[in-house]
């Protein structure tokens, strides 16, 4: 019995757990992110459900909304007339499986047949075939992943748990709007009908939904169809990229997260997550500040982080060492008021003394306030070169060959300011107690030139990264 139960370990691992985790991090196979700078996607599974998705659409249409709907066979076989709403809406109608099954249950040609079904019932009633698949629960087997030319496995970026009714509207509202950015392909449901699903959990999702697209008309986002996004994809640099550079991307945005939660980093402006930090204390040899105060073990630091993803976004859309530089630029000027603000209403914030990163740059930084140190030679240092030169090979317009051309600087270095060199230049003050907090007067950032010759910058701050 031991031995059986072990055998059908080692068949369901193969046949489903391994390629399920493959897709999930690496995309083998499958959609899951786009690439868009103003789009983002919206995905509805398990529906058409005749209580919920007329109050979508309505939702939709009210905020010229274009989405994608992945319905189970056997509602668009109950509820005809949404099926056809839903087309002459404009949206995007993709195959959820006849019944709401996981395909880790079910053989191939049983799936091939739920798959088969399902197209024909979408074909009787819009006169159109779909070409777009997402299996239930996301879970792809071996042979799922071999029929990208009769369907595009389509899964998702994020999701965010809305088929439980207990997350509630407000809870749900705050992790959409923390993910709505570009490319992403979000994951929500207009039925509640489905097994572990609670009936009236679409209800929060709608008005979580309402205010995300409320907040996405403010940033200039739009949300169109998964078959536009797959289309903007193709036209990407990133398809230009070796299988193996992806693997290093698919890992390197894994451990992002990873990274995250395990040192509790804190993002400056959730609506755009380019620059997170951490309150930690400093580790290193005694070294002097810009402002001639000495920084030494023990005494406390804001680190900070930049986002890989929006890093590699931005690197891997720029044509050259000079523009991906200005972005960068562009992005710290906007991003560093911002912590000023945060350190001056946080009396713990405020006691650390410097903000600390470290960079594999030698020039840039100090436009904005910080001083450059050389980063002690140890196991840290060493590692810490070897792992950003992985990074820079990737993200860097001119990829490997950067860092055959200057590798004599690119080291890792620290990057340090004091942190009351930081408000100063901000307008902002130190708190002295939480009661005390507030603004000395309207922000005014200090203007930073971009005339200086950007032909030798590197990358500001863009590789104080994890």
């Amino acid at each position: 019995m031991q031995t059986l139960l072990l055998w059908l370990f080692y068949i369901s691992s193969f046949y489903a757990f391994i390629p399920g985790m493959i897709s999930r991090i690496f995309g083998y196979r499958v959609f899951r992110k786009g690439t868009g700078r103003n789009e983002f996607a919206l995905t509805f599974d398990d529906g058409p459900d005749p209580r919920f998705t007329p109050l979508l659409l309505d939702l939709l249409k009210k905020y010229d909304a274009k989405a994608t709907f992945f319905v189970v066979g056997s509602n668009a076989e109950r509820y005809p007339e949404l099926i056809q709403r839903i087309h002459e809406e404009g949206h995007l109608i993709g195959i959820h499986n006849y019944v709401h099954k996981t395909n880790w249950l079910m053989r191939p040609a049983t799936v091939r047949r739920q798959i088969q079904r399902t197209n024909d019932i979408i074909y009787n009633i819009i006169g159109e075939r779909s070409t777009y698949y997402r299996p239930p629960w996301g879970i792809v087997n071996l042979f799922d992943i071999s029929k990208r030319r009769q369907v595009e496995i389509v899964l998702w970026s994020v999701m965010f748990g809305d088929w439980r009714e207990k997350l509630g509207a407000q809870r749900l509202t705050e992790k959409m709007l923390a993910r709505l950015n570009p490319g992403e392909v979000m994951l929500l449901h207009d039925s509640g009908t489905t097994l572990g699903a609670d009936p009236d959990a679409p209800e929060n999702m709608l008005v979580a939904l309402e205010l995300t697209l409320q907040e996405a008309h403010r940033r200039g986002l739009r949300t169109i169809r998964v078959d536009d996004m797959i289309k903007m994809a193709e036209k990407s640099p990133i398809r230009r990229l070796s299988f193996g550079k992806r693997v290093i991307v698919g890992l390197w945005l894994a451990w992002e997260q990873v990274f995250q939660v395990i040192f509790q980093l804190k993002t400056i402006n959730p609506a755009d997550p380019f620059m997170h930090y951490r309150m930690r204390k400093y580790q290193g040899e005694p070294v002097e500040l810009g402002d001639g105060t000495l920084l030494s073990k023990g005494d406390k630091v804001i680190e900070l982080h930049i986002d890989n993803r929006q890093l590699f976004e931005l690197g891997i859309h720029s044509r050259s060492s000079a523009q991906l530089a200005i972005r960068m630029i562009r992005r710290m000027e906007k991003g560093l008021p911002m912590l000023a603000e945060v350190i001056a209403k946080d009396i713990n914030l405020a006691q650390a003394k410097a903000l600390y990163g470290v960079s594999m740059i030698n020039r840039g930084p100090e436009k904005f306030g910080f001083s450059v140190h050389d980063l002690p030679d140890g196991i840290f240092a060493r590692s810490t070169k070897f792992y950003l030169k992985i990074l820079l090979s990737v993200i860097h317009p001119d990829g490997g060959a950067r860092l055959k051309e200057r590798s004599e600087v690119l080291v890792p270095k620290l990057i340090l300011m004091p942190v009351s060199e930081l408000l100063k230049k901000m307008n902002q003050q130190l708190p002295h107690d939480e009661r005390s907090v507030r603004k000395r007067k309207p922000q005014q950032e200090e203007a930073l030139s971009l005339n200086d010759s950007l032909t030798e910058v590197e990358l500001p701050g863009a590789t104080v990264t994890n």
